[in-house]
């Protein structure tokens, strides 16, 4: 059976999670970095990770190693997101296709050759961030793809109009300008940020485009009559017919030339249509060849009551900036993943939805007595031996020598087979496959070279002091040196997941992440 997924199905889906994103009484998605040392010899990496990156791979296994190896993540809110459309810049000479609703594969766009209108370029934005729809491009008997585009539009008007006195034969309607602040955070060289909340918006600008557009409120559905064929024998008269069909109250002035239609143009554009023809029975008594004519039937309500289905709004876009302002994300770490959770649980609940602004999904330890800090490589393996337990091990993601916090991460790679990295059985499975965590009980801590130290188990809290002048935020919260992952091992739900060459921080860098889901 022939079945498809349609356009709007997926213009809903990108709606569904732009609102649930913005309900934080359920949902919170982070976007977060993990994986900061991916070219080690281990489960889930690659020694030439960073010339050959390895695509994700989708199953829960792999996800869940993503999970282990996270280092951090920063809260998404309906701010950071923004519903995206394919970017159509304005330039002169240009030929725009005008909207229409029944592109298909049996009547393809003119220009582009688009079976589908959101693949069409029927909209533009100018060089001052407004964007238009492209109501007429001046087709014609003559021009059937339409002309070239003199006049950029720059009006803000409420009614479709010409952008300039060329007579290019353009009608533009304007929608929306992108916001300054929408500029700077989430425009780029491909893609048009809208606005948010476009149905709901009190914006004083977005509701007069909104209202205008509504043919429930001002009964002006339908903009423009295609003529497909001008037909002959037609009366030689000016004439006010209507647009017949499901809708009512649609009328247009039909001119005819050497008893051809020559020109068609809607004088009230009525409401309620999903399809429509004009009546020209009373013109039409001596006709040889009949006139197709063609109502463009804009989107439901008019042209700017919905510009998500008007534009084909079916990617989201969601921003993400991480800096130095805190600990939690180190300044010195690495990462060579970039992905999205969904709803992590706190740590000390199994069940309570983790809402702060931002987590650490590392360990961390406070030390003493340090020996050789400039040996804490990020990558490198700790150890520490626990009496009457085993020896607890993990791979170093950060280590402050002003404040000798050491953070870490446990992940299988430690635990599983030496040299093939998977559950194959070896001799030596139960002493070397047990995870152990690290612990106030136990010895110095020790790494793969010289670094080492000790458990500060004198230290429970959240900030330290490193001189007389300055005290430290550590991010999480610290009992006898000890911090545990703010987040549980496990939790939440990994919707996005981007391999890539990997990043290493320093402490004037900040990361801008933009991630675009299409739907």
């Amino acid at each position: 059976m022939a079945a498809i997924v349609t356009d709007q199905f997926r213009i809903l889906n990108a709606s569904n999670f732009v609102d649930s994103v913005s309900d934080t009484n359920n949902n919170s998605y982070y976007v977060f970095l993990s994986l900061p040392n991916p070219s080690v010899v281990g489960y889930g990496r690659s020694t030439n990770w960073d010339s050959n990156t390895p695509s994700p791979v989708d199953n829960l296994d792999y996800l869940s190693h993503v999970k282990d190896t996270m280092v951090f993540g920063k809260k998404i809110t309906v701010n950071d997101v923004r519903r995206l459309v394919r970017r159509v810049d304005w330039k002169q000479g240009t030929t725009y296709e005008m909207y229409r609703h029944d592109y298909s594969i049996s009547n393809p766009s003119p220009k582009t050759n688009s079976t589908r209108l959101y693949d069409s370029n029927y909209y533009v934005m100018n060089s001052d961030f407004r964007v238009y729809v492209c109501i007429d491009n001046g087709s014609s008997i003559e021009f059937p793809s339409g002309k070239a585009s003199s006049d950029e539009p720059t009006f803000i008007d409420l009614e479709p109009s010409r952008a300039g006195e060329s007579n290019d034969g353009y009608i533009w309607k304007y929608l929306f300008t992108v916001s300054p602040s929408d500029i700077i955070k989430f425009d780029s060289i491909e893609y048009i940020p809208l606005p948010n909340n476009w149905l709901t918006s009190t914006n004083a600008q977005i509701q007069s485009v909104r209202e205008n557009g509504d043919s429930l409120i001002n009964e002006n559905q339908i903009k423009k009559i295609y003529i497909q064929d001008q037909g002959s024998g037609y009366n030689s008269t000016d004439a006010e017919l209507d647009i017949i069909g499901d809708g009512e109250g649609g009328k247009v002035i039909v001119t005819t030339t050497n008893n051809k239609i020559t020109k068609a143009v809607v004088s009230a554009g009525g409401k309620n249509y999903s399809w429509g023809r004009v009546n020209l029975s009373t013109i039409n008594s001596g006709a040889t060849g009949f006139a197709h004519l063609i109502p463009i039937i804009p989107p439901s309500r008019g042209h700017g009551y919905d510009i998500y289905n008007e534009l084909g709004a079916d990617k989201v876009l969601i921003y993400a900036r991480f800096d130095d302002s805190t600990k939690d994300f180190p300044v010195d770490t690495r990462f060579a993943q970039i992905g999205i959770i969904k709803n992590p649980t706190q740590v000390g609940s199994a069940s309570s939805v983790f809402t702060e602004n931002q987590f650490s999904n590392l360990g961390g330890v406070k030390l003493t007595s340090v020996a050789n800090p400039t040996d804490a490589g990020v990558g490198n393996q700790i150890f520490q031996t626990i009496a009457g337990v085993g020896t607890a091990t993990g791979y170093i993601a950060s280590y402050d020598s002003s404040t000798k916090v050491l953070k870490y991460y446990q992940d299988r790679s430690l635990y599983y087979n030496d040299n093939s990295f998977d559950q194959k059985d070896s001799k030596t499975v139960v002493d070397e496959s047990t995870k152990v965590a690290f612990s106030k009980d136990g010895g110095t801590i020790t790494s793969t070279n010289t670094f080492s130290g000790a458990i500060d188990v004198s230290y429970t809290g959240i900030t330290t002091t490193v001189s007389a002048t300055k005290k430290v935020n550590l991010a999480t919260q610290f009992t006898e040196g000890i911090a545990l992952p703010e987040i549980n091992k496990g939790s939440g739900e990994i919707i996005y997941l981007d391999n890539r060459p990997r990043v290493s921080r320093n402490p004037r860098q900040k990361e801008d992440i933009k991630i675009i889901l299409e739907f």
